[in-house]
């Protein structure tokens, strides 16, 4: 047992874990080997998380009953006939708002669709089990993916509790897929999907030290994942390094009859992403710097100043400052087409459930109040209620928001900057390090840059840039449409020239000095 090793098993009671760490190369070769088993991994995290979670971090919000039938299953079919591929008896987590049709819940965190079923698998989960991949249970989220209030404590939900950053564990782990950010990096699992918005995949990868992406919409299906606004969600994956956070894309990434959208991906969509994964990837590569985003910490830019200077050092050519001309000015679009989608799109997806006690947004927003002791003890449902009051997807006001939300962000955005200086990616802090977790006055984040590729639906990928008190902050890489293999050549690049990430302690609080 090494040194590292020792030191983390004195804090908050987590001992040392043979699984920390591990790769899904390692894991796919240890069972080719035959050193592990699924069936063996499936226990090893299962017990790790039964031992440790709910005393320290509180990630996991249900575990698959069925994931050791499944794992043995196919260790069968590994003996028999080969892997399936990369993924196959790899343990993967689910954030609680992909839905799966098996004895899980699907509830988005809320009381209110406790018992509720979904009639089939979401379009994630269909790839997953077709992968090989063993669905090993759902994390804890921000309830309703973090949009029911404006004064929020990203990690809560009413079904879940609180879930903590495993780094210091009063800090927040950032959300709303805050358990999936926050059981990778405790090595609950070797990956895990969440689902963004705005801001939710890169922000808990930067907040919990790992590697996320935030695909192009329409690169995944968003079928059987309880919505916010169709226009901005998808699911990506949430890994500690970049190549399994790659590898894992290739698997979700496919066409799906029942989400339109990704019809565009046909022709743009690859099913190996891990081939992009090059040391020397940041040679040559035009690089802008969008100093706007910078600012809201010291500590933070100083950071960011190192890694601007790692990149240079692998010889990439850096656009300094490469501002998006729209910077600041799609904020207000940006919220009314999120009250406008979420009332459209949660409506819908209620009315295909199974037994579910709630069919409408207007029956969920009853439930809060009836069950206010429980689901509304820290903060309101403001949001869910401004959601309500709006009207179809054919009011001019919601017309005229997602056209400008799309031209501020794409044509005079992103786009813009990058056909000015020829860019290959632009970079940015994702944000700063996690904040106090406050359940009285909500989360109080400095700041952030996931909002132009969220609004554009355009990639973005988190990478661990260094530490702040010993708190994780990562820089986010981020481009035009269908740019993952490039984003993900130039973050894997900058991974293996800083090598940044660090294991979590699990520490209680940060100590003076």
């Amino acid at each position: 047992m090494d040194s590292k090793m020792d030191s983390r098993a004195s804090l908050a009671g987590v001992r040392a874990f043979e699984l920390d760490e591990v790769t899904v190369s390692q894991l796919a070769e240890g069972m080719n080997s035959g050193k592990y088993s699924a069936r063996f991994l499936v226990e090893q995290y299962t017990a790790r998380i039964r031992d440790f979670d709910k005393k320290t971090i509180n990630s996991v919000i249900e575990l698959n009953p069925d994931a050791p039938a499944i794992a043995e299953s196919l260790d069968r079919e590994r003996k028999a006939r080969g892997a399936r591929g990369p993924l196959h008896g790899v343990p993967v987590l689910l954030k609680d708002n992909i839905a799966t049709a098996d004895r899980m819940m699907t509830t988005a965190g809320s009381l209110a669709l406790v018992g509720a079923r979904s009639p089939k698998d979401s379009f994630v989960a269909r790839r997953l089990r077709a992968a090989g991949a063993v669905i090993l249970g759902k994390t804890n989220l921000s309830e309703w993916a973090n949009f029911r209030s404006s004064h929020s404590t990203s990690g809560w939900s009413g079904r879940g509790g609180l879930t903590r950053n495993p780094y210091v564990l009063d800090r927040n782990p950032c959300g709303s897929s805050s358990g999936s950010g926050a059981a990778i990096s405790a090595n609950f699992a070797a990956l895990a999907i969440g689902t963004e918005t705005d801001g939710s995949i890169v922000c808990p990868s930067s907040a919990n030290g790992l590697a996320g992406i935030k695909p192009t919409l329409g690169l995944v299906s968003r079928a059987g994942i309880v919505p916010i606004a169709h226009s901005q969600d998808t699911a990506g994956p949430m890994c500690r390094t970049v190549r399994d956070a790659a590898i894992l894309l290739g698997a979700l990434a496919g066409l799906d009859p029942e989400d339109g959208a990704t019809a565009a991906s046909l022709g743009r969509s690859q099913p190996d992403y891990a081939r992009y994964c090059d040391p020397a990837g940041l040679k040559g590569a035009r690089i802008g710097v969008a100093r706007k985003y910078f600012g809201f910490n010291d500590a933070v830019d100083a950071l960011m100043e190192q890694a601007l200077e790692a990149m240079k050092a692998q010889g990439a050519i850096l656009v300094d400052p490469a501002d998006i001309a729209s910077f600041g000015q799609f904020g207000h679009t940006e919220q009314l087409v999120l009250l406008y989608e979420l009332k459209a799109g949660l409506n819908a997806y209620l009315a295909g459930l199974t037994d579910s006690p709630v069919r409408t947004l207007e029956d969920v927003i009853a439930f809060n109040e009836r069950r206010r002791s429980e689901e509304l003890a820290h903060f309101g449902q403001d949001l869910f209620l401004q959601a309500e009051a709006k009207g179809p997807l054919t009011e001019k006001e919601y017309l005229d928001a997602l056209a400008a939300n799309h031209r501020l962000t794409q044509a005079e955005g992103i786009d813009a900057l990058m056909d000015k200086f020829n860019l290959d990616a632009i970079v940015a802090p994702t944000g700063g390090p996690a904040w106090l977790t406050d359940l009285i006055n909500g989360d109080h984040s400095a700041g952030g840059s996931s909002d132009a590729a969220a609004v554009a639906g355009y990639p973005n990928i988190n990478v661990t840039a260094g530490y702040v008190s010993g708190l994780p902050v990562g820089i986010s890489f981020f481009g035009r449409a269908w740019s993952e293999g490039r984003l993900i050549k130039l973050a894997y690049s900058f991974e293996q020239a800083t090598n940044a990430r660090q294991p979590p302690k699990f520490l209680p609080t940060i100590g003076p000095g």
